[in-house]
């Protein structure tokens, strides 16, 4: 039972990275159109916003998995959500205020994904341990990564600065909701509650540098929001990205070591080259191939149980 439920979990992970993947030519449309903070506000405005209607179905079927009905229980809901709050605003904004700087999609990919060798390292802290096999599939993926998303030579520039230290970010974000879950807390509520002090966070550099300190202008900023592909690239990053995607991560972490999830969801620089050849028709390169060949068997090592398997020999 146990085994069953930890790979119907990793699978809702592989999901998570498959719509992050998808959802990476959104968050590139939407933050050129309206700009990094507005693009990041709004979408988890609109992510905390899609959730409220499906909490309020899943507590009227008495679906919901850990619903607060005790003081510590709601402590630990309102503590998670804002400690994993914290961390994806944080993450997110320094990845798109990079973007936007200069640094090319690929590199974006690469550097964003060094989560998966920070969390391993990270998780020692908290007593989170791996097998020698994970820490292979580590250093796999890692040069899986850069040969999918890296063409050239590796310059460090101030942008690309920036969005390194989201994956420092975003590896925090993974421990700290692997620690959560594990004190069945509710985690549509506790998703929720992140996407509303993401959107609040947000919602600071938004008003003093693209409104210019002058809340008239909100009306302009969301008349351009709701215009072409600005609307289409929220929508998606809104809805499927953040509402859906965030909280089956939330989900299926539990159950899952953070290293082997962050193995998983690294699964989305792989399904955003496969992408853009299905849906957009470009051609993929022997070194891309190459890479999103060396990150499945990455993928597949982590999942072996050496340690089980030899307990029983």
């Amino acid at each position: 039972m146990a085994q069953a439920k930890t790979t119907r979990n990793s699978l809702l992970l592989v999901l998570t990275a498959f719509i992050w993947g998808t959802a990476f030519v959104a968050q590139s449309e939407g933050g050129d159109a309206v700009g990094p903070y507005t693009f990041c506000c709004l979408r988890y405005a609109l992510g905390a916003l899609i959730l409220l209607p499906v909490i309020a179905v899943l507590d009227k079927a008495k679906l919901t998995a850990g619903r607060p009905k005790t003081k510590e229980n709601k402590k630990a809901l309102l503590t998670g959500g804002i400690a994993c709050g914290l961390c994806l605003a944080a993450g997110s904004l320094l990845q798109q205020v990079g973007i936007s700087s200069g640094t090319s999609a690929g590199k974006a990919g690469f550097l964003t994904a060094c989560y998966i060798v920070l969390v391993p390292v990270l998780g020692l802290f908290f007593k989170r341990k791996c097998g020698w096999n994970v820490w292979i599939a580590v250093a796999l993926t890692l040069i899986g990564l850069y040969l999918l998303c890296m063409n050239g030579a590796l310059r460090m520039q101030r942008s690309d600065v920036l969005v390194l230290l989201c994956s420092v970010v975003y590896a925090a974000h993974i421990l700290f909701v692997d620690r959560f879950v594990y004190q069945n807390v509710d985690p549509v509520r506790m998703s929720c509650i992140q996407f509303v002090l993401a959107a609040a966070v947000a919602a600071v550099p938004l008003f003093f540098t693209e409104m210019y300190s002058d809340i008239t202008l909100l009306p302009q900023v969301l008349a351009a929001a709701v215009q072409g592909k600005a609307l289409v690239s929220l929508l998606y990053a809104g809805v499927l990205s953040s509402g859906v995607a965030y909280t089956l991560q939330i989900i299926g972490q539990k159950d899952v070591n953070p290293t082997i999830a962050s193995l998983l969801m690294s699964l989305e620089s792989v399904f955003a080259v496969l992408g853009g050849w299905v849906v957009l028709h470009q051609a993929l390169t022997a070194r891309e191939l190459a890479g999103c060949a060396v990150i499945f068997a990455a993928v597949l090592l982590a999942q072996i149980p050496f340690e089980k398997v030899k307990k029983k020999a």
